[in-house]
């Protein structure tokens, strides 16, 4: 699925959730935010690391029911903007094949403050990872694959 297929980013006012196929590298995330009211700025960086649970891991693949996903990420994203005291609030999710190394999810947040950005910016990755019908699959240096459960699915096992 190309990005031209994913439907259009929910934008709540300064704020918004998409996801993207193209690299999130390409893509600039921090300057759409700046504003002059901003006293700080918070992001975070979701990578693709070579290590899963004792599992050598080679690549990753994310899928998505995109519609369903943009919808509640960016419920997400405004559930942040209500609860702390930011000026913008900004999450890109990847979808598709991604190579070690490579960004899957970048959260950016800015606030008049420090307290507000930090504790924003993880309210929203922990909820995009628990609420948002995103699938990761590992692919391992043993050739097989296995999709992987969610954060949802696994606390609700618990």
């Amino acid at each position: 699925m190309r990005e031209k297929d994913y439907p259009e980013p929910e934008v709540i006012g300064c704020c918004e959730f998409k996801i993207v196929e193209e690299p999130l590298e390409n893509l600039d995330l921090k300057g759409p935010m700046l504003d002059c009211g901003a006293g700080a700025y918070a992001a975070f960086e979701g990578w693709v690391r070579d290590e899963n649970e004792g599992k050598a891991v080679t690549s990753l693949e994310y899928e998505a029911y995109a519609d369903l996903a943009v919808k509640e990420g960016a419920r997400v994203v405004e559930e942040a903007r209500e609860r702390f005291n930011i000026i913008d609030a900004r999450c890109y999710h990847r979808s598709g094949h991604l190579r070690l190394g490579q960004m899957a999810v970048w959260v950016g947040v800015a606030a008049a403050h420090r307290s507000d950005a930090f504790s924003a910016c993880r309210f929203i990755i922990d909820e995009v990872k628990s609420r948002v019908p995103i699938w990761k699959k590992e692919h391992y240096e043993t050739g097989d694959s296995g999709w992987l459960r969610s954060e949802r699915e696994t606390s609700s096992n618990l």
